[in-house]
């Protein structure tokens, strides 16, 4: 009964977020105020049988009710209940459903945080959001209903969870990364709302702000989540393997980075008002294309979803309709738009306009990269690979260059910045960039290392230039604590976030110069040392777990025959799947790791293959990303965002 009450409530979700795409927008459009006051209560509506509708879905996993598909294929009585619980989003059904109940509570909070917002505005940006979550529950009901049965006749015992996913990173990344990818939705629905009202002065990029900064933020931490689980799960010790899926999620993120950077000027300056509307177009319908890609079957990756054409069908339709109708809408409007001030070629506008110029070839470098294997594979032209090197080759310089440019916008002024002023604010922060990334490899390496040279010199710079645009805030104070207490909180924000990028740069360029591998045949009392380490492996025993047994290795670890630590790494059997996981075991430092896996037992005499990975600094990767999120979450905290706005229509 409970699955046929959540089905039911999809059902009402489903005719609710019909009406919210219908009466709001003709509302707006005829200026009837009682027809645009129904956007809150259908939103809250959506929301409700929405979360009814998770909420059944989780009991039915809680419960093992293998009389569902969903539960049967992704759960098991033996799974722990923390795993029980996440596996809601563990396969396609239930993650699809978590997408939807994301955007409902993206468009709840909307309706009750938009108080500032003319009523007219609301209405077409709640109306836009429920067409795209009638889309997805459409999807959902139609092609992927987490809730059909097994009838007459379902199985006793569940299939259990695929073991990779049987991890705390279940528990957060997916639905991190799902609140970014969903909360794109908002800039697009804001940028549609202004195109369809005209309303496209400076006034709807300050309300379209905090959302975006939110959203982005979200996505970082989840795509930096992802990267620290795959890290620790899969056993390879890598951080990012350009995987398509991963691909998918960073080309959003890259084209976010943009969005909130243009959004501020449009705010602050009233320019590149097309820009950013395309620039929040973009940046949804590449979530949306993520979602095609993970959920088509057009690739294949260990983050996949197993699917079939009907599905992928569905969401390409979704895609080609949401791009489709919005640039026919821009390709409307957009040529109305006009700047309200001018600047000059060397102006902070002009830099940041390259700063986005950068990240949009980032975006479409990883685009390429990823669609041109599908692309001439449909063409029946072979199949080919682009791995890492293409990526490499293509995404540093234009990184470095990225970096250059960020320090150099920090320091111009708006409208029109002199050579000289430029120098004078540059010449320090250029100098101890320089020496720093001179001096760094030798004191830390074996010698002078042009990787090194190169990703230090480009992180002491955004620092230092970071560092220094904060030193003058305080150049003519009375005070320093009332000038700290005046500076806003996306002052602080992008402070944050601009120290996060060099963090994450630094992380990046030391774990892959500097990391140490071996991989050895270790019997009972063998030692073999990397990095300083001695590792003296003891043996391996037999443990239990909850749905799993193990072989679970003892290695001692001693650095000058002191002892540091010892770490117990498995190779783990799941007996309904019948499948081996390596569980890595880490000694994790902030300045590096000590990373062991197990391999396969090798002869009679207790030996197995074991992989030890030393990785210098390679937490500053993921304390850079959580930088780079706290900053987007701390700008929303910017008193600004909260003001009543004034508009052609009161809010009521």
């Amino acid at each position: 009964m409970i699955p046929e009450l959540g089905e039911f409530a999809l059902i009402l979700a489903l005719g609710f977020s019909f009406i919210l795409a219908v009466i709001p927008l003709y509302g707006a459009a005829t200026l009837n105020t009682l027809w645009m006051d129904y956007a809150k209560p259908l939103a809250r509506a959506q929301f409700t049988f929405l979360l009814i509708s998770f909420i059944c879905l989780g009991y039915a996993f809680a419960n093992d009710d293998f009389s569902v598909q969903y539960v049967a294929n992704h759960s098991n009585s033996q799974l722990p209940i923390e795993f029980k619980l996440s596996a809601i989003w563990g396969g396609h059904e239930g993650s699809l459903l978590l997408w939807a109940f994301i955007l409902s509570g993206w468009t709840l909070a909307v309706s009750l945080f938009s108080r500032g917002l003319p009523l007219d505005m609301l209405a077409r940006v709640l109306g836009v959001m429920g067409i795209i979550a009638t889309g997805f529950i459409s999807f959902l009901l139609w092609t992927s209903s987490p809730f059909e049965r097994y009838l007459p006749r379902f199985p006793a015992d569940g299939a259990d969870l695929n073991p990779l996913l049987q991890d705390f990173g279940l528990i957060v990344h997916p639905p991190m990364l799902y609140m970014g990818y969903v909360g794109f939705s908002v800039a697009f629905a804001f940028a549609i709302a202004a195109l369809l009202s005209g309303r496209l002065d400076a006034a709807w990029a300050r309300w379209s702000r905090p959302w975006t900064n939110v959203a982005w933020a979200f996505l970082g931490a989840g795509i930096t989540l992802g990267s620290w689980w795959a890290y620790y799960e899969l056993g390879w010790g890598g951080w990012w393997f350009w995987d398509p899926v991963e691909n998918a999620s960073l080309m959003p993120w890259l084209v976010g980075t943009a969005l909130i950077h243009s959004l501020a000027v449009t705010e602050k300056r009233g320019v590149f008002k097309s820009w950013t509307l395309l620039l929040a177009i973009f940046a949804f319908s590449l979530s949306l294309l993520g979602t095609f890609l993970v959920r088509s079957g057009v690739l294949t990756s260990v983050h996949a979803f197993a699917s079939d054409p009907e599905r992928g069908f569905f969401i390409l339709v979704l895609l080609l309709l949401t791009i489709g109708g919005s640039l026919t809408l821009y390709a409307f409007k957009a040529p109305n738009v006009k700047s309200e001030s001018s600047f000059g070629w060397l102006s902070r506008e002009m830099l940041l306009l390259i700063n986005n110029v950068f990240l949009i070839v980032m975006a479409i470098t990883v685009l390429l990269g990823t669609l041109y294997p599908l692309l001439i594979d449909a063409l029946g032209s072979g199949k080919i690979s682009v791995g890492p090197p293409y990526f490499n080759a293509l995404f540093v310089p234009i990184m470095s260059l990225l970096a250059l440019s960020m320090g150099i916008s920090g320091a111009a002024r708006w409208r029109q910045t002199s050579v000289a002023g430029l120098k004078k604010q540059l010449l320090v922060p250029a100098i101890i960039s320089l020496v720093v990334g001179i001096i760094f490899p030798f004191i830390y390496g074996d010698g002078f290392n042009f990787r090194v040279f190169l990703g230090m010199t480009i992180s002491t710079w955004v620092i230092a230039t970071t560092a220094k645009e904060f030193k003058d805030k305080f150049r003519n104070a009375s005070s320093i604590t009332a000038k700290l207490s005046q500076l806003t909180p996306s002052y602080y924000g992008m402070m944050l976030a601009h120290v996060g990028v060099a963090v994450v740069a630094i992380g990046i360029t030391l774990v892959s110069t500097y990391s140490e591998e071996r991989d050895m045949r270790m019997a009972p009392g063998d030692k073999i040392e990397l990095a300083d380490y001695q590792f003296e492996f003891k043996g391996a025993k037999k443990v239990k777990g909850a749905n799993f047994t193990a072989d679970e290795g003892t290695i001692e670890i001693t650095l000058e025959g002191e002892p540091v630590v010892t770490l117990y790494p498995q190779k783990r059997h799941y007996t309904v799947k019948r499948s081996m996981m390596t569980e890595a075991s880490i000694d994790a430092g902030l300045f590096r790791d000590l990373y062991l896996a197990m391999g396969e037992p090798l002869g009679d005499d207790g030996a197995w293959a074991i992989r030890v990975h030393y990785k210098p600094y390679v937490r500053w990767l993921w304390l850079g990303g959580l930088f780079m999120a706290l900053g987007g979450i701390l700008t929303v905290f910017d008193k600004r965002y909260r003001k009543k706005s004034t508009g052609e229509v009161a809010h009521a």
